[in-house]
This record gives structure tokens, sequence and C-alpha cells, in this order.
């Protein structure tokens, strides 16, 4: 988008917005930031938690623990059992799912544990990370993959740390409670389903609210900006070392300072100022 007038760029985004689905982060998260809408599909997610209500609800929720690796979740919901439930989209597979959960559940666990608290607080907060994939992660061409920490020796015994990830494969839909949203995830979602039904239109009323719109469009030009000052940045970087490089071989070949500075000034377009700070 280097060569892009602003108005080029502006079209992209703008045609980006229009085009997103429910796979799409920012869609996904302004979607279920209705409530009713969030309900239930944590209940058709997790239908054995039976949640009745949700008591706090963030999208995009930004963890950000000093010297740690920043994570920012989806979804982050507390309902009215103090179920902590996360949940992510995850369209393309980077292969690190384990890893990565694995590193979201310490970072719920940071929310909830306070400085002088007992670690016996946490089984007042059971969680719940929901990844929904349009992949299969574990290859068994099944929709769903539940775990929680159990004995090897007896699966019976449960480790009763009350933390339970839920990892949906969008490419099989033999779960009943979850498969229509996950057809809906694979652009087949059934209209004439209602809760299907509620979400598409949920989808059209974002995409036509101008301030949700515009928050997307300053969000996406920013963070293009950004990219491009980085990128500007890097070459600018890389020139300078260039330059330097090219002085320092140039002193070494024993030319004369005058033709070296007269050379490397015509090569990269230097101003007297700005060849002598290379000699500082």
């Amino acid at each position: 988008m280097n060569n892009l007038s602003r108005e080029e760029q502006i079209a992209l985004i703008y045609d980006k917005w229009q085009k997103m689905t429910i796979t799409s982060d920012p869609m996904f998260g302004l979607v279920m930031q209705n409530k009713e809408i969030c309900l239930e599909l944590i209940n058709r997610a997790l239908p054995n938690i039976k949640a009745k209500q949700i008591i706090q609800l963030d999208t995009q929720k930004d963890i950000n623990i000093v010297s740690a690796h920043r994570v920012r979740f989806d979804v982050y919901v507390r309902d009215d059992k103090n179920n902590i439930i996360v949940i992510e989209m995850q369209v393309n597979n980077q292969n690190n799912i384990p890893a990565r959960l694995r590193y979201y559940q310490e970072q719920v666990d940071h929310e909830l544990l306070r400085p002088g608290d007992n670690y016996s607080v946490l089984n007042n907060y059971p969680t719940y990370i929901i990844m929904f994939c349009n992949f299969d992660y574990f290859k068994q061409r099944w929709a769903r993959y539940e775990f929680n920490l159990t004995c090897t020796r007896d699966h019976n015994l449960k480790f009763g740390d009350n933390r339970t990830v839920v990892i949906f494969n969008a490419l099989d839909k033999n779960d009943e409670p979850i498969k229509n949203f996950l057809a809906l995830m694979r652009n087949q979602g059934d209209n004439k389903n209602r809760f299907i039904a509620q979400i598409q239109g949920e989808i059209d009323k974002v995409k036509q609210d101008p301030e949700r719109r515009d928050g997307f469009m300053k969000y996406e030009l920013n963070l293009m900006d950004a990219k491009m000052e980085a990128r500007e940045e890097g070459m600018a970087k890389a020139k300078r070392e260039d330059i330097k490089k090219l002085i320092d071989s140039l002193y070494e070949l024993n030319i004369k300072p005058e033709i070296i500075k007269q050379k490397v000034m015509e090569k990269y377009n230097l101003t007297d100022n700005a060849y002598d700070k290379f000699l500082e």
C-alpha cells in the first residue's frame, strides 16, 4: 500500500470493513458486545455451565503485564457464577495452540489473583478458554476437543484446578449445540436458524453503524501509518549503515578524504553537514 494515495487507502479499508464476516477478529468482537448473543454462544459452547447472566464483558481486552508478552483476548467474560470465559477466533493455523493457551491461562490467573491473596482464591473462578478454529488442529475430525487435567493412571481422578480448554473445529459440524455457528464460520450459515439469523442481523447492524465503522477505519489507517513509518525508519537506518560502511571502506583504500566526501555526497545526495555526521 506504499504507493497508494490516502483516498485509495481509505477505499481499501472500507471494502475490508464491508467484507468482514464472523471470523474476522474485529467483527467477532463487535458482535459479541451484544450480551444476548454472547451468552447464547457461551451456553452452546459450554452447555454444562448453564450461564444465566453476563456480569462482565470485555472485547479486545488487553493483558499487559510489565516485562511479559502482551496478550489481547477477543472476548473476556465473567458470568453470574464467577466463571471466567475467554473466547478466541482463530483463522490461521500457527501450529502453537497448546503453548498459546497455556500462556493465556496464566494471564487469566494474573488478572484474578491480587498481591497477598491465597492461591485458593482461584478456586472461586473456574476458567474456560474457548477457541473457534476453521481448521482441525488435532486432525481427529471432531468438532469439539475438550481438555482438563486428569491423572494419567486413573482418568477418573481429576486434578481439580477448575481449568477447561475447548477447541472447536469448524470443518466438522457433528456437535449439535454449536454446529450452526461452526457452519457460519465456513460461510454456510442457515438464516432460517434463529441464532444464526440473529448473528447475521447483528453483523449488518454493526456494518451500518457509522461510529463503529469510523473507529475501525481510523484504527486501520493508524496501523497502516505506523507500519509505513517503521518500514521507512528501517530503510533509513539501513541506508545510514551503507553510507558509513562505504566511507570506512574508501578510507581503508587510502583515497583522499576530499575525494571520498565528493563521491559519497554525489551518490547519496548529502549536504556537507549530513556527510560530516558520518565522521563523528
